[in-house]
Parts: C-alpha cells; sequence; structure tokens
C-alpha cells in the first residue's frame, strides 16, 4: 500500500514565522481485504501557530489507558477472590459439616410424677335436717362458724310437743299408781279372801258330816242334810274363786301383767311425746363446720328439707380424678405436693391414701384421694387444687431432652447421637419418661451430644458441626401423654 505525502499548504505572511511541519507517525498497515487496492491517507493539516505538537495526543490517551487497565485487572482478581469465597462457602459443610444444634446428655436425678387437678373435701359431711313439721323459733349458728358436738343449731315452736308430753307424763303416773295398787292393795286382799273362803269351806264340811249322822239317827230330816250338802258345795266353789283371784294378782299373775303393761304403754307414750319435744332442737351430730344454711327464723319447715350442711372435724383430703393410664404409677403411701389456685405460689404436703378399684367408664379416670397432714390455713372445702404425686425417682440418671427421641413410641427408639463429627443413629432403652426429659438406661453416655428432631435434615452418616444448646434445670417431670389437668 502506498501512502502520498500532503501537498504544502499557502506561503505565510512577512512577519509570521512559519511552523516547521512535523511527520506524523506512520500509520501501521490495515489488515488485508479480499480486493487489493491502494488506500491515499489524507494530507495532515499543517498545525496552528501556538497549538501543542500532533503526538502528543497518543501520549496523554496512554497516560489515560493505564489506569483503566490496572482497575480492570484489580476489578477482575476482586471478582475471582469472590467466587472463589462463594465457593468455599458454599462447600464448608461439606469441608467442615453442617452446623447442628446438640443437647448433652446429663447426668442428674429425675422426678416422674403425675398431675391431677382436684377439690378439698371433708372426711364426711352431714346434711341437717328436720323429721317433723314446725315453725323455726331460733336459728343459733352461722355459716363458717365451728360447732361442737351437741351444741344447739334450730330451734322450732314446740308448745304442742310440751302439752303432749305433759298428758303422756300424766298417764305414766296413773299406771304406776295402778301397779302399787295391785302389788300393795289387791294382792294381799285376795289372800285374806282366800284364807275366808277355805275356813267357811272347812266349817260347811264339818257340818255336813254331823247332819248325815243325824240323819242317820233320825234326828233331822233329809232336807236339812240337803241344805248342808249346798252350803258345802258352795263353800267349795268360793274357795276355788278366791284361789284364782289371789293368784291373779300375784307379781306373776294377770292383774299384775295388765298393770305393767299399762305402765309400759304409758311409759312408750311419755317417749314419744318426749322425743317430739325433742324434734323441736336440732342438736350438732358431730364437731366441725357449717358451711351451708338454708333456714331462717320464720320459715315453715317439712320433713327431710335440708336445712343445713355440716363438715365434720377431721383430716383434710384431696379428691382428684386420675387417668386410667397412669394407674400402675400410683400407689398408696406416695408423697405429693399440692398448691391451690386462689395461693398458686404456696404448697403443702399430701399423701396418697385412698385409690378407688373401680373406673369411671364415661370420663376413663379413677378417683384417687390424698390426705394432708397439715392443711395450710387458707385451704377452704370445695377449693380447686393441683397435685403433684411424686411416682418415681432416679438419682444419677443419664437424661436427655424429649424432643431427641426418633420413633418414641415404638419398641425401638433411637437417637441421633455425634461421634467423630459425624451422625450416627444409636438405638437407646429408655427407663422413666416425663414431658421434658427422659431417662436413657442405654445407648448413650453422659456428656454426648445428641441431635433434636427437627428441620435441619441432618441424617445418618452425615458430617455435622455441634452447636451444644444449653440444658433446662432439672424439674419434676411430668408422666408421658398425661394432660397436665387430669383429664
Amino acid at each position: 500500500m502506498t501512502v502520498a505525502a500532503a501537498a504544502p499548504g499557502p506561503r505565510p505572511a512577512v512577519g509570521q514565522v512559519e511552523a516547521l511541519p512535523v511527520n506524523p507517525p506512520a500509520a501501521k498497515p490495515p489488515a488485508a481485504t479480499p480486493a487489493s487496492s491502494e488506500v491515499s491517507l489524507p494530507a495532515a493539516a499543517p498545525p496552528k501557530v501556538g497549538e501543542p505538537a500532533a503526538d502528543a495526543a497518543p501520549k496523554e490517551d496512554k497516560e489515560k489507558a493505564a489506569p483503566r487497565s490496572l482497575r480492570s485487572r484489580l476489578l477482575i482478581a476482586l471478582g475471582v477472590a469472590l467466587a472463589l469465597a462463594a465457593v468455599l462457602y458454599l462447600m464448608r459443610n461439606v469441608l467442615l459439616g453442617t452446623p447442628t444444634p446438640v443437647y448433652t446428655a446429663m447426668q442428674s436425678e429425675l422426678v416422674q410424677t403425675v398431675v391431677a387437678s382436684g377439690r378439698v373435701v371433708s372426711p364426711q359431711r352431714v346434711t341437717v335436717a328436720l323429721q317433723g313439721t314446725g315453725r323455726v323459733l331460733r336459728v343459733a349458728v352461722a355459716e363458717g362458724q365451728t360447732v361442737e358436738r351437741g351444741q344447739l343449731l334450730i330451734e322450732l315452736d314446740n308448745s304442742d310437743a310440751r302439752a303432749s308430753l305433759a298428758q303422756a307424763s300424766a298417764t305414766v303416773a296413773q299406771a304406776q299408781a295402778r301397779v302399787r295398787q295391785v302389788r300393795e292393795l289387791s294382792q294381799p286382799l285376795a289372800s285374806q279372801a282366800l284364807v275366808q273362803a277355805q275356813a267357811t269351806a272347812l266349817q260347811t264340811r264339818k257340818v255336813l258330816e254331823r247332819n248325815r249322822d243325824l240323819v242317820a239317827q233320825g234326828f233331822i230330816s233329809q232336807a236339812a242334810l240337803d241344805d248342808s250338802q249346798r252350803a258345802a258345795d258352795v263353800a267349795i266353789s268360793q274357795v276355788s274363786s278366791a284361789l284364782v283371784q289371789a293368784q291373779s294378782n300375784t307379781p306373776s299373775g294377770s292383774d299384775a301383767a295388765l298393770a305393767q303393761a299399762a305402765l309400759e304403754q304409758a311409759l312408750a307414750g311419755q317417749q314419744l311425746a318426749s322425743a317430739k319435744l325433742s324434734q323441736g332442737q336440732v342438736l350438732a351430730p358431730a364437731a366441725g363446720v357449717l358451711i351451708t344454711r338454708d333456714v331462717e327464723v320464720g320459715d315453715i319447715v317439712q320433713p327431710g328439707k335440708a336445712l343445713m350442711v355440716l363438715a365434720t372435724a377431721g383430716q383434710t383430703q384431696v379428691l382428684v380424678q386420675i387417668d386410667e393410664k397412669n394407674l400402675s404409677k400410683i400407689a398408696l403411701g406416695q408423697k405429693a405436693l399440692g398448691s391451690a389456685d386462689a395461693f398458686a405460689d404456696q404448697r403443702f404436703d399430701a399423701i396418697v391414701s385412698y385409690i378407688n378399684p373401680g373406673v369411671d367408664a364415661a370420663r376413663g379416670s379413677v378417683e384417687v384421694k390424698l390426705a394432708v397432714p397439715q392443711p395450710p390455713a387458707y385451704l377452704r372445702q370445695d377449693m380447686t387444687v393441683s397435685i403433684d404425686i411424686e411416682t418415681a425417682r432416679r438419682a444419677g440418671a443419664v437424661v436427655l431432652p424429649t424432643n431427641t427421641l426418633q420413633d418414641a413410641a415404638s419398641d425401638k427408639p433411637w437417637v441421633l447421637v455425634v461421634r467423630d463429627k459425624r451422625a450416627v443413629a444409636q438405638y437407646v432403652r429408655l427407663g422413666l419418661r416425663g414431658d421434658t426429659r427422659v431417662e436413657v438406661l442405654s445407648g448413650i453416655a453422659a456428656g454426648e451430644g445428641v441431635v433434636p428432631v427437627s428441620k435441619t435434615g441432618v441424617k445418618a452418616g452425615q458430617r455435622v458441626r455441634a452447636r451444644v444448646q444449653p440444658s433446662a434445670p432439672p424439674v419434676r417431670e411430668n408422666a408421658a401423654g398425661l394432660d397436665p389437668m387430669g383429664t
């Protein structure tokens, strides 16, 4: 390719300095094209007076291009470094292991409990009612008052009963007088009448015998002998009658028996009248606390209507319903802690004293009573309480959180334990089970880290980085699967 030189420009005027022409740098030949031809470049214009030389521009371009080239190299290096860091970050779980929270198997005391709710009851309640009808004259006690055995509770208007008792007492006095009459008068008179009848019979018999001799001798007639015979027969009859009368007046005789029976009947009437009179006063059958009163002065009460309820004095008890599936854990004599809903920060001791042999089929529960040896002053009848029954205790047990168990309900529960920085599936044998913690009898040693059941997707054999989670402080564990309210 031929490059032609530019034609010289016009001559400068007189007094002007003519700038020397500066030859521009030779241009590089262009790349070959399919058709070969000559290319003529235009001649470069001569520089004006005061302007820099034409080769200064390429130098400035080079100076500006140098920083841009360094910046590009820095950006490329930074991009490579970021890409390498991203790759290392993505590969960290493969190289170092997946960060995984673990719980450490701890050796501590484990207490298993069964929790249920119930109410405070008295050993016995007595409902106070009347057997008769009457008007209330006086109510001697108020609700919540402590009463002693035999103390007056209710008094009725008993004027009719007093009159009936007086009449019955008079009848008793009359019957007693009749008994004395039989003993002191009738019996002696009957004895004397018997003696007289016997004497008369003896005399008439002698007269009869004498008259028989006289008739035989012809001194008296047969009519006189008949009269003597009749008199003797009458005398014998009188002796028999007097004998029966005397026997009836003896202490074992019929007259004495009738008099005694009348006396007993009168005494029974007196007792009945006295009982009716006593019904007008209702007395406390036992010492205790009056918890219900449903009667006022002036009321007309009917037989059998409950007027008061008395909680007899005795050991305070708590009645709870235990889920039947926890029946095997409950035994007599087990200790418990109770708390009232109204005083939740205060606890009292209790002991299992009674387990109902039957099961409530409707609720699937068993009635259990707990004795409270030293009831606090705030406990009230029918107050709602929560009971925490201690069913088992293990000292130095290896304990894990329940959320680390896999297939906990199966015959072969297992856990993911971290060993040599890998998650290893390990079967375990369990002991006591609670809501939050469980005892491990074999398979796991104290101090080993166990992966909780979660959505992290950690699998057996996977490399992991253990992040130990803080363990909860030891607590009394509820029996597994039990509703804390006992329902």
